[in-house]
């Protein structure tokens, strides 16, 4: 194992199936860092099963707008859309997790940092969960300007931001040699036509730095069954099943959008 190399993931969207796969995954490659950068909750069924997976592994968790909203009792998820059916399905989701959270855990999402900085190798890295700047940024491949991340990482003194949110991952290494890493989501697919789900891994072995955006396949059928049995909306559990998002869809750039199907 690379003494440093790091895993990292976000968007578990309640999919502790996923999670589950995701920690044998990274054992079987033998890192043992591992950081969660947040949304632990929304979207798939019985929120509180992915709690003790997180504690038992270790894992070093900050806090998304998600974990925000349920663990402060908030009136919505603070997702950021603006499109009233992204809204309407965005509610039918916070209300499901919310309810569906034990007070203990709520307790314990209110306590997470909502950054975290460390170095990697001699690399400073900064993660958070939509940007250094707001926590439910959404800073897309397509639209996002390469200046503009070379001055987030001079404002934040990070040589590696990464950030999820958006949940699609993408990694993009700056003119100056610093870089920028969205980690994805490994709760839903990320709108490909695919069932897997996306983490992502960085290794520093001095002078290099290697990152990996690494796709994750589990039982999406049984999770899709799960959300079925809970009343969870049919697109929720169409996505799962196919790979192509049916909800969230207004806020994606035309690039982006136009790679999915709806």
């Amino acid at each position: 194992m690379n003494a440093s190399e790091i895993a990292l993931f976000g968007g578990v969207y309640s999919n502790h199936l996923a999670l589950a796969a995701l920690l044998e995954d990274v054992r079987r490659r033998g890192i043992r860092d591992l950081y969660c950068l947040g949304d632990l909750g929304g979207f798939g069924p019985h929120p509180d099963k992915v709690f003790p997976l997180l504690r038992d592994a270790g894992v070093k968790v900050i806090q998304g707008n998600y974990d925000d909203s349920v663990g402060n009792d908030l009136p919505d998820c603070q997702c950021g859309y603006t499109d009233p059916r992204d809204n309407y399905f965005a509610r039918l989701s916070y209300l499901y997790t919310h309810s569906h959270t034990s007070a203990e855990n709520k307790a314990w999402m209110r306590s997470l940092a909502k950054e975290r900085k460390f170095e990697l190798g001699g690399k400073r890295v900064h993660l958070c969960h939509g940007s250094p700047r707001k926590i439910n940024e959404f800073l897309w491949e397509s639209t996002t300007s390469t200046g503009f991340l070379e001055r987030l990482c001079d404002e934040n003194t990070a040589d590696i931001i990464v950030a999820t949110h958006t949940g699609l991952p993408w990694h993009r290494e700056l003119p100056s040699g610093r870089h920028f890493l969205n980690c994805g989501a490994i709760g839903r697919p990320a709108n490909d036509g695919r069932a897997c789900v996306w983490y992502a891994a960085i290794a520093v072995a001095e002078p290099r730095l290697s990152v990996q955006l690494i796709p994750l396949d589990y039982d999406h059928q049984r999770i899709a069954a799960e959300m079925r049995d809970e009343g969870l909306p049919q697109e929720f559990i169409t996505t799962i099943e196919t790979g192509w998002w049916t909800t969230c869809l207004e806020v994606l750039p035309a690039k982006e959008r136009a790679r999915g199907v709806y």
